[in-house]
């Protein structure tokens, strides 16, 4: 592969006094959901509704991961909805692993978006990280009704490279033969040599929505991002208007292959400073001043419409 002009990437951490126990203003509800009920984050903005933005994890995610962002979208004037996707900490899942590949789960939030439409006016606005963007793309190839997609630090298929991979490949042996507990100290570990000792509050509360996750949730989803195909040109198709954006040291997807993704998708990565793979948490601030005049393009294109 020819050299890229995009930096090598590094760890970072959380942005002072942001991570997934950030003071967020939401209501913890249960959505509708074809595995059962679907757990979410909801806040109205307290003035004049833009719009509704739904929010979707990546995986070994939940609704938390974007916890630092909900009151600044609120705060511009948006319904924000954060979900767990099913199998994920507080949502049910099926003992399926197919039920947690991208086309299954792009139902699930397919039918979220037509039920969350059902009850509001204005443009929806689709936000999926990591996993959730391939999860996002697919409920936009099921007919998702959406003003726009968001694609934040994904990839346009499986990955083929890096650090992830290998750890992907080793987190599935260690969890089909040794449980959720064994999988999750494998994990621990890992993370605590790429980026150090977790506070602990922080740290408990990844335990116990790892722990609370669903194993074949687990490997459905992992195995997905060995072998998702490439449907970027579908998504083309669709006309949906698409914002690709990453993190500046993001290290999952490589940036000449997100890059490549946007351009096929008639847009351009944008790099976050000071954030890796999780801006909303890294750089919640550097990460609104990209995400908001989009959607507000967005929402006006859809009004006029």
């Amino acid at each position: 592969m020819s050299a890229t002009p995009f930096p090598e990437p590094r760890g970072l951490g959380e942005a002072p006094g942001f991570n997934q126990l950030s003071a967020h203003g939401a209501k913890r509800v249960d959505l509708p959901g074809r595995h059962g009920p679907v757990a979410a984050l909801d806040r109205h903005p307290a003035g004049e509704v833009v719009g509704t933005v739904l929010l979707v994890p990546g995986y070994t995610g939940s609704k938390e991961d974007f916890a630092p962002i909900v009151p600044m979208v609120a705060e511009a004037g948006y319904r924000v909805v954060s979900i767990d996707q099913p199998g994920q900490y507080e949502s049910p899942g099926p003992d399926d692993e197919d039920a947690y590949l991208p086309a299954a789960l792009g139902l699930v939030v397919a039918d979220l978006i037509a039920e969350l439409k059902s009850d509001i006016e204005g443009p929806l606005i689709l936000l999926g990280h990591s996993y959730g963007g391939l999860v996002a793309r697919s409920a936009v190839l099921a007919g998702a009704d959406v003003a726009g997609l968001t694609l934040l630090c994904s990839g346009p298929a499986a990955f083929h490279t890096g650090p992830r991979l290998d750890a992907l490949r080793e987190s599935e042996i260690m969890l089909r033969a040794h449980g959720l507990a064994a999988a999750y100290g494998f994990r621990e570990a890992l993370t605590e040599e790429l980026a150090g000792a977790q506070e602990q509050d922080l740290a408990a509360f990844r335990r116990t929505r790892f722990l609370r996750s669903s194993a074949a949730g687990l490997l459905g989803m992992g195995g997905a991002l060995l072998n998702e195909p490439n449907r970027t040109h579908e998504l083309a198709a669709t006309g949906v208007q698409t914002q690709v954006v990453a993190g500046v040291d993001d290290n999952a997807w490589p940036f000449v292959d997100q890059a490549q993704m946007a351009r096929a998708l008639g847009t351009e990565l944008i790099l976050i400073p000071s954030s890796a793979h999780s801006p909303a948490i890294e750089n919640p601030a550097g990460l609104m001043q990209v995400l908001l005049p989009q959607w507000r393009a967005w929402a006006e294109a859809h009004t006029r419409s």
